[in-house]
């Protein structure tokens, strides 16, 4: 019997990180780096303090397109798309997008995935690597109607650009930064990933998607592009910067910044058991009672049956030393029983105690950071657990070697500059705070 191994993938920027010293790994099917010879601390506070680049071709990418595709994804999909956006929920438009999952029968999680609308009945739908072909087989399966589902995976690159002088860098870029920059509002997007009239054109006339989402919890955006000019951009966007603060960053300072801001990791901190007691259960279609789901979708009636009672909490460490997760890594309470297993553990480096308040490198000083601040870096994560906990709670976590001790938190990272406006972030270089 012989067994057939799968060619582990490159996106267009391989070279480029092999030309720059990247350390490389395998990070779902594809060759990825970790971090850059200035380390992945340092990438992590570039990322809080001026702009990183990651290269995020390998994720996913489908088109959702037809008569159908609205009921298609509003039948899969874990959000209520005629009533997802905005602080008064409002429909799914052209030009917003919206995250959420797409959930198996049983309530369990295949994929978390965040829906693009560009047209009346035109969608993008970004998965994680490799999921391309599992989601749109999904999609295939549940299609009751003219829908076309097609997998753009590795035909188009991806670029982010993320910190709180992500615009700044990015409007070197832009052939009308004005017109396109100026009403971007937290998860909208403009352009295509198809040439068109209304493709957004940088300066070189190449055409881009650009979505103000990100996965770092910090300001910034999502570059959608021709495969073939993604080094061209990537290196362009690291010109923009020269005069800033910018670094090219791996999948480490990625990691370390999505849980800090208590984002989820797919296949880690959501995967293959039940979607419940999460602090991700905004992204389900509760109705106004929080009692019922608005709709009916795959994975509802899983949930509402569900007998198996597990919770999903974020927790902070007092310090940078971080556990191993292994099989064997548990979740101790006060009274030393087990009560969970570790689903994360990595380190915020750009947060630290004070007192016993966490504070960021970027805090106000009004919010409690002092004028002589140094962060340690906190370990951080996620833990699963069989019983409820509260905020605050002290549980300790042990791979029988080592021991942490950690605090069950409802969020970690203060201070976080996603949802700061485009007019507060454009006009930062004017008060002097960019670096």
């Amino acid at each position: 019997m012989t067994t057939e191994k799968t060619a582990v993938r490159k996106t267009v920027l391989f070279d480029w990180h092999l030309a720059n010293h990247a350390t490389m790994a395998e990070f779902g099917g594809y060759q990825m780096p970790l971090w850059y010879p200035s380390g992945a601390k340092h990438e992590h506070r570039t990322v809080l303090t001026g702009v990183g680049l990651f290269d995020t071709s390998h994720m996913g990418v489908l088109t959702v397109a037809g008569e159908a595709a609205w009921s298609l994804l509003q039948h899969c999909f874990s959000r209520d798309l005629r009533t997802c956006i905005g602080i008064k929920p409002g429909p799914l438009t052209p030009g917003r997008c919206v995250y959420g999952l797409f959930l198996r029968e049983n309530g369990t999680v295949l994929d978390d995935a965040i829906i693009s609308q560009l047209g009346p009945e035109r969608y993008l739908v970004v998965v994680n690597s490799g999921m391309g072909p599992i989601v749109r087989e999904h999609l295939l399966l549940h299609a009751n109607g003219p829908v076309d589902v097609a997998d753009r995976s590795g035909r188009i690159g991806k670029i982010d650009v993320q910190g709180p002088a992500a615009a700044l860098v990015l409007e070197g870029l832009l052939g009308d930064p004005d017109k396109v920059l100026s009403d971007m509002i937290y998860f909208s997007c403009k352009g295509d990933v198809e040439e068109g009239p209304t493709a957004v054109l940088l300066r070189d006339k190449t055409p881009i998607l650009l979505s103000r989402t990100g996965y770092t919890g910090e300001f910034g955006f999502e570059i959608y592009l021709p495969a073939a000019a993604t080094v061209s951009v990537w290196e362009q966007l690291l010109a923009a910067g020269r005069n800033r603060e910018i670094a090219a960053c791996g999948l480490a300072s990625r990691d370390s910044l999505r849980t800090g801001a208590v984002l989820p990791l797919s296949h880690q901190d959501i995967g293959d058991w039940l979607f419940q007691n999460t602090p991700w259960s905004f992204v389900l279609p509760w109705d106004e009672t929080g009692q019922r789901f608005s709709k009916s979708f795959i994975g509802a009636e899983g949930l509402s049956a569900a007998r198996d009672k597990s919770y999903t909490y974020p927790f902070a460490g007092y310090d940078p030393r971080k556990i191993p997760v292994t099989d064997k890594t548990v979740v101790l309470d006060r009274h030393e029983v087990a009560i969970g297993t570790v689903l994360t553990c990595t380190t915020d480096m750009g947060i630290d105690r004070v007192g016993e308040q966490i504070v960021s490198i970027v805090s106000p000083e009004s919010a409690g950071r002092p004028a002589d601040f140094l962060a340690r870096g906190l370990s951080c994560g996620f833990v699963k657990t069989n019983r409820p906990c509260v905020a605050g709670e002290q549980v300790r976590l042990t791979d029988g070697k080592r021991s942490v001790p950690v605090e069950i938190r409802r969020d970690i990272r203060p201070d976080r500059t996603a949802r700061r406006s485009m007019r507060e972030m454009r006009n930062q270089e004017m008060r002097g705070e960019t670096r």
